[in-house]
């Protein structure tokens, strides 16, 4: 698999199709994995880069907690992109990788054709905050990533009903493991201390699409507020989905990055 070293630690990413760059990021405890059902919808039309954040996936990992902050994440993406010579990007961010395409938006917007902002918010995440959270957190610490996974799963409202899908389920778990423990611990940390950039958003000039599942209750007022502050955005609300779309429902998300991409590209004249 390919790697780019970024400030000394290597990203991993994967790489496919010919065309418009069309740059995907995941979320925590992610990985380019997670969006395995929206690149074949893609790649016959536009050249498509997913990489894995540091910590995640195969990316290198490091115990510096600086490395773990959106805007040092936002840096290695960009210069990811730049160091494959992408040019004028489309920059798609879920959850976590939303906040990091906010932060790339806001840094180097003269790089993006479009931002789609994927259950995301642009302040500090409340349930971040919790004292389950923070359990968790130490647990990272103490027992590693599987025992926060139990730890997790057994929290979960939702837990039977993701037990009757275990192929779901175990997908989900090998992504989740393959994140490491200061990954875990920093990022959270580095969502919840984050500045948030509602104000900021006002900048942008961009297309932006703000797309959210309706059940994925802590992203749908932040998501309304997006939309709200960034001129000229669309907001999309997906039926019967939860935090991840592109996996819960990946043929309507598909549709909807789609129909958006075709229309920023016909508006640019390309």
């Amino acid at each position: 698999m390919p790697t780019v070293s970024v400030d000394g630690l290597d990203i991993h990413y994967r790489e496919t199709g010919a065309g418009t760059p069309v740059v995907l990021v995941h979320g925590f405890t992610g990985n380019s994995r997670n969006w395995a059902l929206t690149v074949p919808a893609l790649r016959h039309r536009y050249r498509v880069v997913s990489p894995d954040l540091p910590g995640h996936g195969l990316s290198g990992r490091t115990a510096r907690p600086e490395d773990y902050t959106l805007e040092a994440m936002a840096k290695r993406v960009a210069v990811l992109a730049e160091r494959l010579g992408l040019g004028p990007y489309h920059l798609v961010g879920h959850s976590m990788g939303g906040m990091i395409a906010q932060v790339i938006a806001l840094s180097w917007p003269e790089r993006l054709r479009s931002l789609v902002l994927v259950d995301t918010s642009a302040e500090p995440p409340d349930m971040l905050r919790t004292q389950e959270r923070a359990r968790l957190l130490e647990l990272a610490r103490e027992g590693g990533m599987e025992a926060v996974w139990e730890a997790q799963l057994a929290m979960n409202p939702m837990a039977e009903q993701l037990r009757a899908q275990p192929e779901f389920l175990q997908t989900w778990r090998e992504q989740f493991l393959m994140t490491s423990a200061d990954a875990y611990v920093y990022c959270a940390r580095a969502m919840a201390q984050r500045r948030p950039l509602l104000d900021e958003l006002q900048q942008l000039s961009l297309p932006v699409l703000i797309v959210c599942g309706e059940n994925d209750e802590p992203f749908v007022a932040p998501s309304r507020r997006m939309h709200e502050r960034i001129r000229g955005s669309e907001l999309a609300f997906i039926p019967r989905c939860g935090h991840t779309p592109q996996i819960e429902r990946p043929d309507e998300f598909n549709r909807l990055l789609l129909a958006f991409l075709e229309r920023v590209d016909s508006r640019a004249g390309k």
